[in-house]
């Protein structure tokens, strides 16, 4: 018999026609592999013909070849299923960046592309989250299908719950889960947020521009849902038109603000000419005065007229001093940005927010002569400006001449400060003549003062006899500026500077040792250290104690110096004990009486004998219960009597640096007080 027939190859059936070919099955009707794909049919339709074959008995390897073509149909039909689905994503995304391209506004863009994520994810909510770059975090800026209002109002740190790590990586984030996934920061706040608003699933993606991250874009479920890679692809497309969307948007808002400045710049052009002829007519009434002699005051009333406003020069620790130091450093006049009104004249914090001054410095030098303060106008334009900084400038030519000619007077005061210090034996009557013809009062009481730049050496290193260096004449300078305004006297002396000053009208020399070292600070900008000596009651009748008081400054400064004090001022009282070895006086009755004073005057009022249990409790070791014993009294006695003294002398009185104050001090009021029984006997 001929071999008509051939055997079938693999994937065809007896009647030599591939399976996965067919049509149709001539003996069921159904439809074949490539008719089921033409239909769409569902997934589990393309097991009907391998089913069917095995219900027929067909060999094992037609049973094969249809497994076969069926997982190949299969894998056509989810091939055009993705291709389908991408065309679709594909048309949406296009249709997305249509409807983005036509919009300006960035808040319709925003609104725009939180509807359109939610649109094509299929979810329940979508939001929008930008990026603060100031407060370093991202915040809720869009929400579409959000009912809670706590949730709509979001901040996120970076790094803190799903949206801040994508803000912080630049990368999606994908949760199932949201409370359940340890992956990223939960804060108490953000999940009180997501959980009053009932999200459980969340997808994440960033919004980029170039490498950087401006905000996040995400969809979310109120129920547990795994998004698909593909899902995650199309919002991270739909974010990427976005950020394009939303930088278009702010360039476009950039360039309205910019045609409204230009506006603006036309507007101030217009005016330009009236402000440069204001500014010519300064330029001459300044000349003017400088060359009439006219000081401070009259260019301070000067620029009051022409800007329409209040100026006064200020001295410099009366300026606000973080606007004075900005305006040392940029060389233009500035806003007090501190906010404090202040009276005329006044010290710096009065407290009331004003905001509106400018300030100016007047400086030559590296050093602060003061400020021109302008009030009353708030808004300064820039020729304004211009005119505030000439004047200080013109000013402080006017005070440096003025200080050119106060230095001829400081020489005179700081030659009569150096014969009051080496020459003790002039003749009183011919030092108040001198002191008289520069306003100095020697007969009243002073204090003798030294100062030295802080990081100056001490006096355990050789220094030459005048000052050297900048710094050093800028101290120099500054002193005999202070004493010429205080009607003292100062002079170069070991490296630093000596003042005489009249006692002020507390009679504290360390206090004025602190203001002295205050005014220094401001007027140099550096650190100054300044000891004071005890008082000096009549420096004519006695010249020759200004060289003993000197010598006792000089030790309380250099005190300062090793205690690590460097920038301050005090006098002997301020260091406790120690004062006794550096006051020339050894005022032991003034020291037992600041230390003990308190206490003393207690027992005098009450009859009590807290001295008495002071000093046993000292001498028992700080001990109640052996102090109790020493005493003959009852342990809670002691205890009443030590808490009385803590209150008189305050919290910190068994510290050991106050402990050996007063043990000292106890030392010394028993010593005096059997001297003075001695004395009686």
């Amino acid at each position: 018999m001929p071999n008509d027939q051939p055997t079938p190859a693999p994937g065809t059936d007896s009647a030599d026609t591939p399976v996965h070919d067919r049509a149709e099955d001539p003996a069921s009707g159904d439809p074949g592999f490539l008719g089921l794909l033409a239909t769409g049919a569902a997934a589990e339709d393309y097991e009907r013909p391998v089913l069917r074959a095995r219900a027929e008995g067909a060999p094992a390897g037609r049973l094969a070849a249809l497994e076969r073509a069926k997982l190949l149909a299969l894998r056509v039909r989810t091939e055009l299923e993705d291709r389908r689905r991408r065309e679709a994503e594909l048309s949406a995304l296009y249709a997305t960046a249509h409807d983005l391209a036509g919009l300006r506004d960035l808040d319709a863009v925003l609104r725009a592309i939180v509807r359109r994520a939610r649109s094509l994810l299929g979810t329940e909510v979508a939001y929008l989250t930008l990026n603060d770059p100031s407060a370093g975090d991202t915040y809720m800026r869009v929400t579409d299908g959000s009912v809670s209002a706590r949730f709509q109002q979001l901040r996120l740190g970076m790094g803190e719950g799903l949206g801040g790590l994508v803000a912080q990586t630049a990368r999606p984030y994908v949760t199932d889960s949201y409370f359940h996934d340890e992956r990223f920061r939960h804060t108490r706040t953000i999940d009180s947020g997501v959980r009053d608003e009932g999200l459980v699933a969340i997808l994440g993606v960033p919004l980029m521009l170039g490498n950087g991250v401006i905000g996040v874009l995400f969809a979310a479920d109120r129920r547990e849902r795994v998004f698909e890679p593909a899902q995650i692809a199309l919002l991270a497309a739909h974010a990427a038109h976005a950020a394009v969307a939303i930088d278009t948007a702010n360039l476009l808002a950039e360039t309205r603000k910019a045609l409204t400045d230009l506006e603006a710049a036309n507007e101030i052009i217009r005016d330009r000419s009236a402000v440069i002829e204001r500014a010519s007519d300064v330029h001459d009434r300044l000349t003017e005065l400088v060359l009439r002699g006219g000081g401070v005051r009259d260019v301070a009333a000067a620029v009051s007229e022409v800007l329409g406003g209040e100026v006064e020069f200020t001295d410099p620790e009366r300026a606000p001093a973080a606007a004075l130091d900005r305006s040392r450093a940029d060389g233009h006049a500035v806003r007090d940005e501190g906010g404090t009104s202040r009276a005329w004249g006044s010290p710096r914090s009065s407290g009331a927010e004003s905001g509106g001054d400018w300030v100016a410095a007047v400086w030559a030098g590296g050093e602060v002569l003061g400020a021109l303060v302008l009030r009353g106008h708030p808004a300064l334009d820039p020729v304004d400006q211009r005119t505030l900084e000439r004047a200080a400038m013109v000013t402080s030519l006017l005070l440096l001449a003025r200080r050119t000619a106060g230095e001829a007077e400081a020489r005179v005061r700081g030659e009569l400060l150096d014969d009051l210090l080496d020459a003790a034996g002039r003749d009183p009557r011919l030092l108040r003549e001198r002191a008289a013809r520069v306003g100095a009062d020697l007969d009243a009481p002073h204090v003798v003062l030294a100062a030295r730049m802080a990081d100056e050496p001490t006096s355990g290193r050789a220094d030459p006899p005048h000052p050297a260096g900048a710094d050093r004449r800028r101290l120099w300078s500054a002193a005999a500026h202070l004493a010429a305004t205080r009607h003292g006297l100062a002079a170069v002396r070991d490296g630093g500077a000596v003042l005489l000053l009249p006692l002020g009208p507390d009679g504290d020399p360390a206090h004025t040792a602190r203001r002295i070292a205050t005014r220094l600070r401001a007027a140099l900008h550096a650190p100054v250290t300044v000891g004071a000596s005890a008082p000096v009651p009549a420096p004519a009748a006695r010249p020759a104690a200004v060289a003993d008081a000197y010598a006792e400054a000089r030790r309380c400064r250099e005190a300062l110096c090793v205690l690590g004090r460097a920038g301050q001022g005090a006098a002997a009282a301020d260091f406790g004990f120690l004062g006794l070895l550096l006051a020339d006086t050894r005022d032991v009755d003034g020291f037992v009486h600041r230390t003990l004073g308190a206490v003393a005057d207690y027992d005098a009022r009450r009859g009590t004998e807290l001295l008495r249990t002071l000093s046993a409790y000292f001498a028992c070791g700080m001990s109640p219960a052996r102090t109790k014993d020493e005493l003959h009294v009852h342990v809670n006695t002691v205890a009443q009597r030590l808490e009385r003294v803590g209150r008189l002398l305050g919290p910190d009185w068994q510290t050991p640096a106050r402990a050996l104050e007063i043990q000292l001090a106890l030392r010394l009021h028993q010593l005096s007080g059997a001297m003075a029984r001695e004395t009686e006997e």
